[in-house]
């Protein structure tokens, strides 16, 4: 369409077309149907269509992902070629994508010990090209780790995998939300410090409710140091922590902390709208039956299941291996217990959680920083966004 046109429809002098040119209400139905990249193409015809466009966009708050598993002969990641396609028909406009994959598959700076001898995906060349699917503006936390769970795409209830070989991964993207603010993060060494954790909503924040939270080198010299400089305010305050050490992050930019130095990235979700729950699968879980009791705990949190995600943030010795060789055995669990919550998260080296609920009428009791990391542990997250 010709972005000069004022009134697209009224060159042809008909009834539709004075419709089109002239009634709210009809061309912003219509735009209900309109798939957003299409949709902001749209705004760009009239000051009307514009203005419909811009309520539609408003009305689209529910939380989107893209999964892919699998290896394609063609060039790039798997998840990237999958998203290039998906991105056509999205019906949300993202400011916030949470983005993991497999480590096999993805290259970078010390990423993933006793690598296979598999196809490789540039980090950084993929960072680019993430940013270049993504509208300007959004960010994207991208991740590689160990193994990667996801829910396949499709409905809420479709079955969650774990995928702790192959080539797999999700993009979990955040709309703009009423009552919810997400605040990404950042930190190095050398650029973590009071100031940055009140900008980032860490500290000084009475509406903190959840953090999400993935450290990477980890294994470097004085790296737990760094870690814990994190999480002692966050220990001391009434919001939930979860998350854990992931093999490599490539994106945002690293060039901050050089080549291999140790560092976080993650979310703060903040709003009183926002409740969550989490439970800590210790090493004493060992069965299915014992998984599914620990996530009754979860479920006696009476977390709403509208509008509400799932994270899974296990250890890399868990799996099919700690399950005498059967696989899902958690991700089952989970769906057994919340058939309509979608689940995503990653094996990796080291797990951030405990048993927390966090809603409008719970106080949490204090936590200090040792009882939030594990290992040979799973953290099982509900995140509800009002």
């Amino acid at each position: 369409m010709d972005g000069n046109v004022e009134n697209p429809c009224a060159a042809s002098g008909s009834q539709a077309g004075y419709v089109l040119s002239n009634v709210a209400e009809v061309v912003e139905r219509i735009l209900t149907f309109v798939p957003t990249k299409s949709l902001l193409r749209t705004a760009c015809v009239c000051r009307l269509w514009r203005n419909c466009a811009r309520r539609v966009l408003r009305t689209q708050q529910r939380v989107a992902w893209v999964s892919a598993t699998g290896c394609g002969s063609g060039k790039g990641h798997v998840l990237h070629r999958k998203l290039a396609e998906e991105m056509e028909n999205m019906y949300l406009l993202p400011q916030t994508v949470l983005l993991m994959a497999d480590c096999e598959t993805i290259s970078g700076q010390d990423c993933c010990y006793g690598q296979k001898k598999v196809r490789k995906t540039d980090s950084s060349e993929l960072a680019l090209e993430l940013n270049a699917l993504f509208p300007r503006g959004c960010e994207i936390l991208g991740m590689a780790t160990s193994g990667v769970v996801l829910t396949p795409n499709g409905r809420y209830s479709s079955p969650p995998q774990e995928h702790q070989d192959g080539e797999a991964g999700f993009a979990l993207m955040f709309p703009g939300m009423d009552g919810v603010t997400l605040r990404p993060f950042h930190f190095c060494k050398r650029s973590l410090s009071q100031t940055a954790l009140e900008e980032a909503g860490l500290v000084g924040n009475p509406d903190l409710r959840v953090v999400l939270l993935f450290e990477y080198e980890a294994f470097k010299s004085r790296a737990a140091r760094f870690l814990n400089k994190v999480l002692e305010p966050l220990a001391q305050s009434n919001a939930l922590i979860a998350g854990g050490h992931v093999e490599n992050v490539f994106t945002p930019s690293r060039e901050c902390c050089g080549r291999g130095c140790y560092g976080m990235t993650g979310l703060a979700l903040s709003g009183s709208r926002i409740q969550g729950a989490s439970v800590l699968l210790d090493q004493d879980v060992v069965s299915e039956k014992s998984a599914e009791a620990t996530l009754q705990r979860l479920k006696a949190a009476n977390i709403p299941e509208r509008n509400t995600l799932g994270f899974m943030f296990a250890c890399l010795g868990r799996g099919h291996n700690y399950y005498g060789g059967k696989r899902n055995v958690e991700a089952d669990a989970f769906r057994k217990v919340f058939p309509n919550t979608p689940l995503f998260g990653f094996f990796g080296n080291g797990e951030i959680g405990c048993d927390r609920i966090v809603t409008g009428s719970y106080t949490l009791s204090q936590t200090d920083t040792e009882s939030l990391q594990h290992s040979y542990t799973t953290v099982m997250v509900l995140v509800h966004l009002g």
